[in-house]
């Protein structure tokens, strides 16, 4: 009984995604022309692999252990084509990778600027997700995440300097309100809210100062999910928010915004690239890598 190994892959995909729509996606075809692929490889193991519902698809017990079994075997051999690459004159090929927003936009682009014109073979794809994605899951090359919240068992590789966090307002706001002297008088105050999957709710607003740390629950009228809207919402006089110092400093050096409680935001770790151990460095992550390490200053 011979077996695609093209079709066992679209399984393993459709099985981790739990998703025609977004695995047909990721390989460029239709979900349609993929179920039909996962019809024909039922068909002809006489099993069924998936189990489908208008709103959702899992794994049978028969899907599970195939799926148990295939994966570590797929994942060898993407690494040995990617190893294959050494023979190239060129490096090249995909590199996928998850990452916040701001890490995206500050510690990845500038990166790529220097890197993307020289190799035009190499491509990269970047998936801006807040949760902590678990990359060999999720089919991802690398991710990037603050210093403290890389696992011990992967390598890490700093990418960019210590961050601050900085809390602001408009001028308009601040008009009609006192400033905040403590963290504790944000509760006092009209906040604009973050929600972030890996926290389950609401963000806490993370203050250190002489090494004493507070964390404080804010409440606002405006709840957002990007660092984008909390900027717009804080330009606008909606209230204050919480975001990387970098941002607000243009509109911080303009005017547009006022800052508080400077001295309760202390520089911290900034990003790290993070990637398993036993992942093989095809040359193509290599020249990512060397691109985006941080090299002070």
């Amino acid at each position: 009984m011979a077996m695609r190994l093209d079709d066992l892959a679209a399984f393993a995909l459709v099985a981790r995604e739990r998703s025609f729509t977004r695995a047909g996606a990721k390989l460029g075809v239709s979900a349609s022309a993929l179920s039909q692929t996962i019809k024909g490889l039922e068909g002809r193991l006489g099993l069924r692999l998936l189990a489908r519902t208008t709103r959702s698809v899992a794994a049978t017990e028969a899907g599970e252990r195939l799926l148990a079994t295939l994966a570590p075997r797929l994942e060898e051999i993407e690494q040995a084509l990617a190893a294959l690459s050494d023979l190239r004159e060129k490096p090249a090929g995909t590199i996928r990778i998850t990452a916040g927003e701001h890490a995206a936009q500050s510690a990845l682009q500038p990166g790529l600027a220097r890197l993307l014109p020289d190799y035009p073979d190499i491509r990269v794809e970047i998936t801006v997700d807040y949760g902590l994605v678990d990359i060999v899951a999720e089919g991802f090359d690398a991710g990037v995440r603050l210093g403290e919240q890389v696992a011990k068992d992967m390598i890490a590789l700093r990418i960019g300097p210590d961050l601050r966090m900085a809390v602001v307002g408009s001028p308009a706001y601040f008009a009609a309100r006192p400033r905040p002297l403590t963290p504790q008088d944000l509760t006092e105050h009209n906040c604009i809210n973050m929600r972030l999957p890996t926290y389950g709710g609401l963000f806490a607003w993370e203050f250190e100062k002489d090494g004493r740390e507070v964390k404080v629950r804010v409440d606002g009228q405006l709840v957002v999910n990007t660092i984008r809207q909390r900027l717009d919402g804080a330009l606008q006089g909606l209230g204050l928010a919480y975001m990387p110092q970098d941002v607000a400093a243009p509109h911080l050096a303009s005017g547009d915004l006022v800052r508080v409680l400077e001295d309760w935001c202390e520089p911290f770790s900034g990003y790290h690239l993070y990637y398993p151990s036993r992942r093989h460095a095809s040359p193509a992550f290599s020249k990512l890598a060397e691109a985006l390490r941080w090299r002070g200053g």
